[in-house]
């Protein structure tokens, strides 16, 4: 049933391997008033991504190579796609993998066999939910200023081709340009080719065939060295697979200059968290020199500009733009910085919670075993035995042990929840908890010398990105602790009305003065001591507001302090 085109045609970019469903997809599609583009791989989809951007991409889970969960987790990793929203599709009876496309980053999930009026409605509310560009907003959008979407390229050193397929399947099925190598002198010679964009090498450290110590020290001066004047030096990272246990194996692999070591013992799963990682953290680092370079380019443009100019006016003028367009690109550097560390903080988060809670149940189990155990020895002990007093205190430290065990399992759940409030998309959030997620782990900070005193008068629900309780409350409670000196308080109130949530957090530090209020949310601002702060986090804050079209303000507070006030309009979800 077709529920009628809307106003202006959106372009759809659809990714679905069988040609009989895409075809009945993209009829479906036109007939609505939708501009469609199809491609039948994940890989041909990140391509074409290069070109013009679609407003909405609508992809099926299971794709030939790489699916369409690294489809959309390696869209979220580039400036340039980062905002498009994504439809996953799968088969009804796939419910399994719908969290694992909605947690690579994809906006919906719809069964193939949906009704049509069902996947058009979605559609639209999802394009409802994208600001409208102008004409020269959409063309600086698809501008080469916010750097071209590429596959990572990796290459394996191993003499064994059984290694070498299984690791070459592995990784192009997460979606990266693999090349093998069996031998020391294929890699260099790859290595050493004009047109090579390594992003990673792997080398198999206990190759029995070559000496893999002695060709990292290779590649790690090759690095240094760029292979045309003027052109900048490779930057790739080198892993060793061998064994992380091998203390003098370790010691001269990092002193040949290798990035990281993977056991050649390590699960599937866990190789590629590892790869995926250390990637990522080239691809942004690549992005970040991108931007920094094309900073520099602007202020050699603008200097000249300075000295071309024939009038005031015109100077003016260039300046103006040209001022514009590097607070751009310093906004956008320092998200790209802040999304580093967020994914790097919440990754370690997760997994160093993951692994303090296995053994902690363990200990917690057996605790209960032993605390039964000796009352019923406390039971059946002879007077004569003279024993009662040792059993009794034994049991007194097993208390004390019950304590400590609780409060480090408490300590575990708050970290997991943190990792949680480093989601991104919009969904309901309980605020008070979430708050006190944020208290319990910023204690080290807080500690005895301060008091917060809660007032959560507004109702505890919230439609929005958990990022504005992780990264604004944060900072500026942080803050609010670095700022008091000795003792002092902090009071976090909440209000609500029908329209809109409001935070209004209030310390008795020092205050700030009014001539700063208006700079503090600028980016590398800070009234911190150098080297204490990067002055990134309040911007941040203020973009996360921004983001939810509220605002976020900073007065005096009633005790002599600072006061701010974060208010964003209320979004009723039914």
């Amino acid at each position: 049933m077709s529920t009628g085109p809307i106003a202006q045609a959106a372009e759809i970019l659809l990714v679905e391997d069988s040609e009989t469903q895409a075809l009945q997809l993209r009829h479906m599609l036109e007939t609505n008033g939708f501009h469609v583009s199809w491609r039948s791989t994940a890989e041909a989809a990140l391509d074409g991504l290069n070109e013009k951007l679609p407003d909405l991409v609508i992809a099926d889970f299971h794709l030939p190579g790489m699916n369409g969960d690294e489809l959309t987790r390696q869209m979220r990793l580039n400036v340039r796609t980062r905002a498009i929203p994504v439809i996953m599709l799968t088969e009804a009876r796939e419910r399994t993998v719908e969290r694992q496309g909605l947690e690579s980053g994809a906006d919906a999930y719809i069964s193939k066999s949906a009704e049509q009026e069902l996947i058009i409605l979605r559609i639209k509310a999802l394009l409802r939910r994208r600001p409208s560009l102008t004409s020269d907003e959409q063309e600086e959008r698809q501008s080469p200023s916010f750097g071209t979407f590429r596959r990572a390229c990796i290459l394996i050193v191993d003499d064994s081709i059984t290694r070498r397929t299984y690791l070459q399947d592995m990784l192009a099925h997460e979606g990266y340009a693999v090349t093998a190598a069996p031998n020391p002198g294929e890699a260099l010679r790859l290595v050493h080719s004009v047109d090579a964009t390594w992003d990673c090498i792997l080398v198999n450290l206990l190759s029995p065939g070559f000496d893999g110590i002695e060709l990292c020290r290779q590649l790690n001066l090759y690095r240094g060295l760029a292979p045309l004047p003027g052109a900048d030096a490779p930057s790739f990272a080198i892993v060793g697979l061998g064994n992380e246990e091998g203390g003098q194996l370790l010691a001269r692999a990092f002193a040949a200059g290798v990035d990281d070591i993977i056991p050649t013992s390590i699960e599937a799963d866990g190789m590629r968290v590892r790869i995926r990682a250390l990637v990522r953290r080239k691809l942004m680092q690549d992005e970040n020199w991108r931007i920094e370079a094309e900073l520099r380019e602007r202020e050699i443009a603008l200097a000249r500009a300075r000295a071309e100019a024939a009038s005031a006016e015109a100077l003016a003028k260039a300046n103006r733009e040209l001022e514009e367009a590097n607070d751009l690109l310093k906004g956008t550097q320092a998200q790209l910085v802040q999304a580093a560390k967020m994914a790097s903080l919440g990754e370690l988060v997760a997994g160093i919670a993951h692994e303090i809670n296995n053994p902690l149940a363990f200990i917690q189990a057996h605790q209960g075993t032993v605390e039964r155990l000796l009352t019923e020895i406390e039971g059946k002990l002879p007077p004569e035995a003279g024993l009662e007093r040792q059993v009794r205190k034994s049991l007194d430290r097993i208390g004390a042990m019950k304590l400590g065990l609780g409060r480090i399992q408490e300590l575990v759940l708050n970290l997991r929840r943190f990792s949680r409030l480093d989601e991104g998309d919009f969904q309901t959030v309980n605020v008070p908890e979430s708050i006190e997620t944020v208290l319990a782990l910023l204690g080290h900070k807080l500690g005895t010398r301060i008091d917060v005193r809660r007032h959560y008068k507004a109702v505890p629900d919230l439609y929005c990105s958990p990022a504005l309780l992780n990264q604004v409350v944060m900072n500026i409670l942080g803050n609010a602790a670095d700022a008091i000196k000795g003792t002092g308080g902090i009071d976090i109130e909440t209000e609500s009305n029908e329209t809109t949530y409001t935070i209004r957090i209030n310390d008795t530090g020092p205050g700030i003065p009014p001539e700063l209020r208006e700079r503090i949310f600028e980016p590398f601002f800070t009234t911190k001591p150098v080297g204490s702060g990067t002055g990134l986090g309040l911007a941040i804050a203020y973009s996360v507001v921004q983001a939810h079209k509220g605002s976020i303000t900073v007065t005096g507070g009633p005790a002599g302090g600072a006061s701010f006030i974060i208010t964003i309009p209320r979004q009723i979800v039914s």
